[in-house]
């Protein structure tokens, strides 16, 4: 193992002027080289923290792979991140570990290093799916002959009229009936908008909204509103930057550009049409149209629009008579249509036209309106025999043969270039004539023959196959896992008084962390408790800066419990501290709510920050009281 480390230094020194820079490598020539010349520019990859959200989609990668290959001339930018000076690319590798597990991550945690070092960012990606590799590339896998035949294309407006036992299972019957519906009954209820995530007042999570002035008398007769935002994401997440309001007739009350309070991150371009040259000289901001709707709205006006939550949030304010089409033509199991999909079936018209940069406010919002009114005059029946369910999958199953048309092999293929593929299975691409597949004999022929060929392709992929777990140990292996990392967030400190105060205690054990537990030891003759915290982190502070204190009149000693499985936990957090991963990270607790806010007016004392992480509780999206500052190469304690 020594002697390749030092055989790939070795071709690393050789190669460093003219090696080809990965996305994900950090950045900076070899020292050597950067006495010798400037610094040419390299290929940057930089994300936007979305605390919301834990994954990348597949989708979301094959829009960054296919940039990285094709570039802008062929391939739109990524949505969710950005690739600075893509032409510095040679080419892009994406390593394939077939039938790793977390289980193989944990058991050889320390043997990947070099890769942590070598690499900067890390995503989660949802589970594999069987057409993970067609995936990634953009094609659809090819059917069996035994498969389901393929689906007959038609026009995707023409309705199929099923049976009435069909109906009565149709999601809108279910909730609507058979008989036409008035206004007052498409109104979402309050356990509804709840649900749902809408604004309500006394709701803490929007004690700072702005209340409409509504009354609490509606009507069938109510009027109508159509609503449609924009927005773009700056530090606090996602801010409003248009607002389209239109009248059941069509005709538009409100559109207007507005100004994001804080630095905008990323405009959303090819979801808006908004840039940052459009926004320069607007000067109205979020209070101004917050003032504007208040005026404009009378008391029982009934807001339309397509996930009308999101707009809600991002104009906060609260208006409780609301009709969401995302939620009137709901599907089986509560799927959500797109409103593009909505307005082709339904309504015989195409929105959002992809030769269009970014969508048009208003069109979405007389969209959504003209939907609502056609649900009205129709009613439920009507809308339940156009059978959603199968247009759309019609619909999929179409577009899923059309990305094969503009799948990263097509565009290679249209470029003259090929895809390197590499596995020691089965070659399931080599049926694609612009598709280099090299089958080799094990693993380390797959990376002998990837150290060769890789440099000769724009576009690699490289997969190495291990052998799963069996059952039974991989159980065994994951709760000792589970087990230890417990044991090693738990501290026990005393001994105390017989009559110490068991919420003090607590508080000034929360100041390092937070406390999932604290519990008293009855084993003992004095008292001691056993303080569990929710990361490790916060242990070893406890660990480091409790033991020896003077509290509650005691000097109280602060440790982990000596068992089979902590044994070594000593060793392991110390590993854990070196670790490159962990380099550039520090772990801050006790913070507030007002913690982000009060960094980025002090930024200038955090010169080399690269991100702040702000964990959530995973129901309530409740923001925990400690976060993770990462830094550029630099740790402060």
């Amino acid at each position: 193992m020594e002697q390749e480390k030092e055989e790939a230094n070795s071709r690393k020194r050789k190669e460093a002027p003219n090696s080809s820079a990965s996305a994900t490598e950090r950045d900076g020539p070899p020292s050597d080289v950067q006495d010798r010349e400037p610094q040419a520019k390299k290929a940057r990859l930089s994300t936007i923290l979305f605390t919301d959200n834990c994954e990348v989609t597949h989708r979301q990668l094959c829009e960054l792979l296919k940039y990285a290959v094709l570039g802008k001339s062929a391939a739109p930018k990524p949505s969710w991140c950005q690739l600075s000076h893509q032409k510095q690319l040679n080419n892009v590798v994406v390593f394939i570990l077939k039938g790793m597990s977390q289980l193989h991550f944990y058991r050889f945690y320390l043997e990947f290093r070099f890769l942590r070092k070598t690499f900067r960012h890390k995503f989660s990606l949802p589970p594999p799916t069987s057409s993970f590799l067609f995936d990634i590339i953009g094609l659809q896998k090819k059917k069996s002959a035994r498969s389901f035949p393929r689906t007959v294309e038609g026009p995707l407006i023409s309705a199929t009229v099923r049976s009435s036992i069909d109906l009565q299972n149709d999601p809108i019957i279910q909730k609507y009936g058979y008989k036409n519906v008035g206004l007052t009954r498409c109104l979402l209820t309050k356990e509804e908008m709840k649900t749902f995530h809408f604004p309500l007042p006394g709701s803490p999570s929007y004690e700072n909204f702005i209340l409409t002035k509504y009354t609490g008398f509606i009507s069938d007769s109510s009027p109508l509103f159509g609503l449609d935002c924009e927005v773009c994401l700056t530090s606090m997440g996602k801010e409003l930057t248009r607002i389209s309001l239109v009248t059941e007739g069509g005709y538009c009350l409100i559109d207007e550009l507005v100004k994001p309070d804080l630095k905008v991150l990323d405009y959303l371009t090819s979801f808006t049409g908004i840039t940052k040259e459009i926004l320069n000289p607007v000067t109205t901001k979020l209070k101004d149209v917050q003032k504007l709707l208040r005026e404009l709205l009378p008391p029982d006006a009934v807001l339309v629009g397509h996930c009308l939550d999101l707009d809600l949030r991002v104009l906060k304010m609260i208006h409780p008579y609301v009709i969401d089409t995302s939620l009137l033509y709901v599907g089986k199991q509560g799927r959500r249509f797109k409103l593009t999909f909505l307005a082709k079936v339904i309504l015989g018209k195409d929105i959002q036209c992809p030769n269009k940069l970014g969508r048009d406010g208003i069109e979405d919002a007389r969209t959504a309106l003209e939907l609502v009114q056609y649900f009205l005059k129709y009613g439920p029946k009507k809308i339940a025999e156009f059978n959603l369910e199968a247009l759309a999958a019609n619909q999929e199953q179409g577009d899923k043969e059309g990305a094969a048309h503009m799948s990263v092999l097509k565009c290679l293929e249209s470029m003259g270039q090929k895809l390197l593929f590499l596995t020691q299975d089965i070659d399931e691409l080599s049926s694609y004539r612009n598709c280099q597949t090299i089958k080799c004999s094990s693993n380390k022929k797959v990376l002998e023959q990837a150290r060769v060929e890789v440099p000769l392709f724009p576009f690699n992929i490289v997969e190495f196959s291990f052998q799963p777990f069996p059952p039974l140990f991989a159980e065994k292996m994951k709760n000792s896992m589970k087990t230890k990392w417990t044991q090693m967030s738990t501290v026990y400190a005393g001994p105390f008084s017989k009559d110490c105060n068991v919420g003090a205690l607590k508080k000034v054990f929360s100041t390092l962390g937070p406390v999932q537990s604290i519990t008293l030891v009855l084993e003992t003759y004095r008292p001691y408790f056993s303080i569990q915290y929710e990361v490790l982190e916060a242990a070893q502070l406890a660990v480091e800066t409790m033991n020896g204190s003077l509290l509650e009149g005691s000097c109280i000693r602060v440790h982990r419990l000596v068992t089979e499985l902590t044994l070594e936990c000593d060793t392991l957090v110390r590993e854990l501290e070196q670790d490159s991963e962990n380099q550039g990270t520090i772990y801050v607790a006790g913070i507030g709510e007002t913690f982000k806010e009060h960094l980025l007016e002090q930024s200038n004392l955090f010169p080399d920050l690269e991100a702040v992480i702000l964990p959530k509780e995973v129901k309530s999206r409740k923001q925990k009281n400690y976060c993770f500052l990462t830094l550029f190469g630099r740790t402060l304690a």
